[in-house]
């Protein structure tokens, strides 16, 4: 354990840091899940913006790396796209 007054706030801190970047990463991941589950194109274009919106947030955040959130945007996009084609 730190001995020193900073670096026993530099943990705590840390540790909020992480608990908040794990709620959003998982709530980005149920909301990546839920729209690959939608069948209907319409609704899927609307949550496609909104879960955009939260993988961009988590790469500006650093959760995630940006090519990453690159990749999933792209599938995501590709899936989207297939369905409203459909």
């Amino acid at each position: 354990m730190a001995n020193h007054k900073a670096t026993k706030k530099d943990v705590r801190q840390s540790a909020k840091r992480r608990e908040r970047n794990r709620y959003h990463g998982k709530t980005t991941r149920n909301a990546i899940r839920d729209l690959k589950a939608i069948k209907e194109g319409k609704s899927a274009s609307e949550e496609m913006q909104n879960v955009a919106s939260m993988i961009d947030k988590l790469a500006k955040r650093g959760v995630i790396h940006r090519n990453k959130a690159a990749n999933l945007k792209s599938k995501l996009a590709k899936q989207v796209n297939a369905l409203n084609a459909a």
